[in-house]
């Protein structure tokens, strides 16, 4: 049975839009796009490349796959989570349905708790959200979260789009793990309680 874990960028006030780039996700005038930048170091790179060469499949909402697929579709394989994020399934969440061009790539279809309880049958391992807000608001409504991994950034940005917005379900989570980077990126494992 596979396990859903989310995997986020998030600043102090919690906001989780456009971490890596300017032109990312622009929506409401968001102006801070890379806002991770500065901070990022080998301690928070480790991080990502363990949870993506550890991850057994994605599933990711349709902006966070363009932006994924652009930028690691052809990239050179020879770095290990690119050669991963390539080879492994790819499940979106999305209304249309055009192609995807991302090898083993998939949509996701019918309703989504239905749908990730059917993924979560057939992936053995980690099946990871990478960004993707909207559907990890739709996926804590529907109580569907194993794990959340947080990497904590200590900048606040004002405004911009949160993880969260006050309409998940309740669940209980231990922290199983903290690790402080360099450059001040706290990063949580938070693990889903077996007794709510």
């Amino acid at each position: 049975m596979g396990r859903l874990s989310v995997v986020n960028f998030v600043s102090i006030d919690g906001v989780v839009q456009s971490p890596l780039g300017q032109d990312e996700d622009g929506d409401g005038g968001f102006a801070h796009g890379g806002w991770v930048v500065p901070y990022t170091d080998d301690v928070v790179e480790q991080f990502m490349r363990d949870s993506t060469v550890g991850a057994s499949g994605m599933l990711l909402g349709r902006r966070s796959y363009e932006i994924l697929r652009t930028a690691w579709a052809d990239a050179d394989e020879s770095e290990p989570a690119v050669a991963a994020m390539n080879r492994m399934p790819k499940y979106v969440v999305s209304s249309s349905s055009e192609d995807l061009g991302w090898s083993n790539s998939h949509w996701v279809e019918g309703e989504l708790g239905s749908a990730v309880i059917k993924l979560k049958g057939i992936v053995d391992g980690d099946l990871v959200v990478f960004g993707s807000a909207a559907l990890v608001r739709g996926l804590a409504r529907l109580d569907l979260v194993d794990e959340y991994r947080l990497l904590l950034f200590p900048v606040l940005l004002g405004g911009g789009k949160r993880m969260f917005d006050g309409d998940a379900a309740l669940a209980r989570f231990s922290l199983a793990d903290t690790v402080v980077s360099p450059s001040g990126v706290a990063i949580h494992s938070f693990v889903r309680d077996t007794v709510t």
